[in-house]
């Protein structure tokens, strides 16, 4: 079958090649890919540190092909959205049954192919938050896949949502269109008392948005794109009047439990148009080379979506 393999003499470090096909687990079933999404985790330390000839790739849409020996899972024919830790570049990929979610049959594969780790990282970092309703919520690095869901959901949640990004000017409509109640250029604009935040920037930005929690606020950190680690000035963790019981969490999806119950809620949404997957850019199996340097290079914002169909 066809892939997309690590080959870092190319362009990119991916090119299209033969690989076999997987042989399932008893509790994988195989999935047709009709689609698939690019994350930026996965196009720089994926391809980065990958041995050469690996099939990479967390997200796909498809199609069943094969059912779950062991009984478990959707039946054959049966359009699905599926996350693993990796097999997404591929025409045919193996998955756990658990990480499976049914989608409605109206869905478009493209924009279900986001899902996975973008919506579903967001649904649940504001699930370490707690319920939002009427809540503060900042999202740094809000232009990215993981941001722009996690304004949406937030939004939907009933949370006042300030989204974070470093050009306002450019990208404040498009934020605000998705949910955002203020569209600010750093957590230090941010005017304190927040009761949560959504971090994808890692590094100095996480510090400040420590800075503005109230009390009992929470401090979710998801992404680290900045490359940057974090220095807390002496004081940043002393407590006092509104500034109490303040956390920070750290999570990695994989390791979630009910990840299908996650991916088929978020289907409908999308496919409802609920939820917009943000895709910024789309192509085919020979166009991943522009796709890698786009987001590498930080000039793709939202998703990235490749058609394997």
């Amino acid at each position: 079958m066809r892939a997309l393999i690590v080959d870092r003499s190319v362009p990119g470090g991916l090119r299209v090649g033969e690989v076999s096909e997987p042989v399932p687990a008893p509790n994988q079933a195989l999935v047709r890919v009709t689609a698939t999404s690019l994350n930026y985790g996965e196009v720089t330390q994926g391809i980065e540190t990958a041995p050469e000839g690996t099939v990479l790739g967390w997200d796909a849409a498809g199609v069943v092909v094969q059912a779950a020996a062991d009984g478990s899972g959707p039946s054959v024919g049966t359009p699905v959205v599926t996350l693993e830790e990796s097999g997404g570049w591929a025409e045919v990929r193996a998955v756990r049954t658990g990480w499976i979610g049914v989608v409605p049959e109206r869905a478009e594969p493209s924009a279900i192919s986001t899902i996975p780790v973008a919506a579903g990282t967001a649904l649940r970092a504001l699930h370490r938050i707690g319920p939002v309703l009427g809540r503060r919520i900042l999202v740094t690095g809000a232009t990215g896949g993981v941001g722009r869901y996690a304004v949406q959901l937030a939004r939907l949640g009933g949370a006042h949502v300030i989204a974070s990004t470093g050009d306002p000017a450019k990208h404040g409509e498009a934020l605000r269109a998705l949910g955002a109640h203020e569209v600010v250029s750093g957590p230090a604009r941010v005017d304190g008392g927040l009761d949560g935040v959504l971090d994808m920037v890692g590094g100095p930005q996480l510090v400040e948005a420590f800075d503005q929690l109230g009390a009992k606020g929470t401090l979710v950190a998801v992404g680290h794109s900045s490359g940057d680690g974090e220095s807390f000035p002496f004081g940043a963790m002393f407590s006092g009047p509104e500034r109490d019981d303040r956390s920070i969490v750290t999570f990695m999806l994989l390791f979630c439990d009910g990840l299908g119950r996650d991916l088929v809620w978020l289907a409908r949404q999308v496919a409802d148009g609920v939820l917009s997957p943000e895709i910024t850019w789309r192509g085919g199996w020979n166009d991943v080379s522009e796709a890698v340097s786009a987001l590498v290079e930080r000039r793709l914002h939202g998703k990235a979506v490749l058609d394997l169909a």
